[in-house]
């Protein structure tokens, strides 16, 4: 029981880790690029295959390398994504408040 404790609580902070990364990075390079949802292409690009690739299995088929993918490997990236589209979404807003240096 107490090494489930631990699996979730491992598993939260990485999500919240993986929000705030990604937000900050998201941020980062909208304020550098002048892009507002760069960071989302960039993850869907490079950051989910690389996460594909790494865990692929030459040995098993197609269909059974996508059945090994599990909630404890998915929600992860998701809320990194997350963290992508919120960077957006406050840039974006700071715009429309008028602020150009974003």
């Amino acid at each position: 029981m107490d090494n489930m404790v631990i699996a979730y609580v491992q598993l939260i902070v990485t999500m919240v880790l993986g929000l705030i990364l990604m937000f900050g990075i998201g941020f980062i390079l909208n304020m550098l690029l002048k892009t507002t949802w760069f960071p989302i292409y960039l993850y869907i690009i490079i950051i989910i295959p690389l996460m594909i690739w790494g865990t692929w299995n030459s040995t098993d088929s197609f269909a059974d390398n996508f059945r090994s993918f599990t909630i404890i490997d998915i929600l992860p990236a998701v809320t990194a994504l997350v963290g992508a589209y919120v960077s957006g979404w406050s840039i974006q807003a700071l715009r429309r408040g008028g602020y150009k240096m974003f």
